[in-house]
């Protein structure tokens, strides 16, 4: 029954994740599903979280933006979890040990900001280290399918199984980090697009001022923009340009099209208006970026 339901939670975000973005709400987790008439919580008060219908191993581990503990990723693709309080032998400690001598899939939920968690399954528990507090866990689809197994560390196929985790790792840190700074942005704009006011949180993205690929392309609010996803994309391309003074222009060959109603009141009516910014005067659009992004769009103009 448990592994149904497993299963079935890992079929569920990944639904959740269509309707909400990658990144879900507390209370929707905390809220779970129905599977044959049993109410499944995700989260809990504690991190190591076990469900009423579970026996002895927890469904999932969460790190939170303000927790007591810090959990981190090595060098070598590994998420350390510390475990719960002082005592190696709490039953949440013992069920993660369990997790692992059971090779048993979790869900690892890494709080991105207050009460919002970017969801990645399944994990596994690799090792555990009572004495030190804590237990290392991975995030590799070669344990998840069964292509690797745990007696495979340390063998004759550890360099690519280490190869397989630090590329699965680093893209899982790569989503983290975005995660957090779309987070970060469209909550700077009281969600809602710094162009068209649009209020629908699932149909914001943050856009980058400046790609985070290039030089200054840090991954703060100051070099974000909430925008809807057709003004991102109009932005990314320099069919919209913003000046350091927030005035907002469009491209001129645009602004001599004729279409439809989406071309007229979704792009050529902002021509000349000024940027939505945020509440708070240290969260606007940093002016340096935006000159050096504006010379590109008069360029390509």
């Amino acid at each position: 029954m448990e592994e149904e339901i497993r299963n079935y939670a890992f079929r569920w975000l990944a639904d959740q994740t269509r309707i909400y973005g990658e990144v879900l709400p507390r209370k929707l987790l905390e809220t779970g599903f129905f599977y044959k008439n049993q109410r499944v919580t995700l989260v809990g008060p504690s991190g190591i979280w076990k469900p009423k219908v579970f026996g002895k191993i927890p469904i999932s581990i969460t790190s939170t933006t303000k927790g007591p503990y810090e959990d981190k990723f090595t060098d070598d693709g590994l998420l350390i979890y510390r475990y719960r309080g002082s005592d190696p032998n709490h039953r949440d400690n013992i069920a993660l040990r369990e997790a692992m001598r059971t090779r048993t899939p979790l869900i690892y939920f890494h709080g991105i900001v207050e009460s919002r968690y970017l969801a990645v399954w399944p994990v596994f528990i690799m090792e555990n280290s009572p004495l030190e507090l804590f237990c290392t866990v991975a995030v590799d689809p070669a344990f998840a399918f069964g292509t690797a197994s745990f007696e495979n560390i340390g063998s004759e196929n550890e360099e690519s199984s280490l190869s397989i985790r630090k590329y699965v790792m680093t893209a899982t840190k790569h989503r983290l980090h975005q995660s957090a700074f779309r987070e970060m942005v469209i909550s700077a704009y009281n969600d809602k697009c710094a162009l068209c006011a649009l209020r629908h949180r699932e149909l914001l993205d943050a856009a980058h001022i400046i790609p985070d690929k290039e030089e200054y392309g840090e991954p703060i609010i100051q070099n974000g923009l909430s925008l809807c996803k057709i003004h991102h994309a109009a932005f990314d391309v320099n069919i919209i340009g913003i000046s350091p003074d927030y005035n907002v222009s469009i491209r001129e060959d645009i602004l001599r099209e004729h279409d439809g109603p989406m071309l007229r009141y979704g792009l050529q009516e902002l021509e000349n208006r000024k940027l939505i910014l945020p509440n708070k005067k240290e969260n606007w659009p940093d002016q340096a970026r935006l000159e050096i992004r504006y010379k590109e769009f008069r360029q390509t103009g």
